[in-house]
């Protein structure tokens, strides 16, 4: 009943493997040719997360939306006002900001969500801080450019000792 009644059995293996392979280049080349609106999104997180390591405040007032909403893993809640102020005071400092993971999900016409896990590394009011966060950020498009809207952040909580 095989699809290849007349090759060997070592040559069946080998074609599966084949077939395997060339839908992983598929799956990825598909992947590639991600949604405009997700690279889109991808391209702005990158110049905020660069514009906040930089503290320059007309960069952070281009990305960061007017209304908004910052809550901090330590449940200090910031508007775009104080946040780009301690920004650019340099009050908080980021150092490293490395996801572990990013997604973004497109919610309706002109609204995304952004999910994942970053590795934060920080200085804030003197104090270093190293955070592993699961977050939740929310874009908006305005006037043709995304602006990044509300931020939730929670501490994950660290491995306990082995036994």
């Amino acid at each position: 009943n095989s699809p290849y009644p007349s090759l060997p059995r070592k040559n069946k293996n080998a074609v599966k493997t084949l077939l395997l392979a060339l839908l992983a280049l598929c799956t990825t080349a598909l992947r590639a040719a991600e949604d405009p609106a997700i690279a889109a999104l991808r391209a702005a997180d990158d110049e905020r997360v660069a514009a906040t390591q930089a503290g320059d405040r007309k960069r952070l007032e281009a990305i960061y939306a007017a209304d908004l909403n910052y809550s901090h893993s330590n449940g200090k809640v910031d508007t775009q006002a104080s946040y780009v102020e301690s920004l650019v005071k340099k009050t908080t400092v980021y150092e490293k900001y490395d996801y572990v993971r990013r997604e973004f999900r497109l919610m309706g016409p002109g609204v995304a969500i952004m999910i994942g896990r970053v590795l934060v590394q920080s200085t804030s009011n003197g104090t270093r801080q190293n955070n592993d966060l699961n977050f939740l950020g929310v874009w908006r498009l305005d006037q043709g450019k995304w602006r990044f809207t509300a931020w939730q952040s929670c501490k994950n909580l660290p491995p306990e000792p082995k036994k």
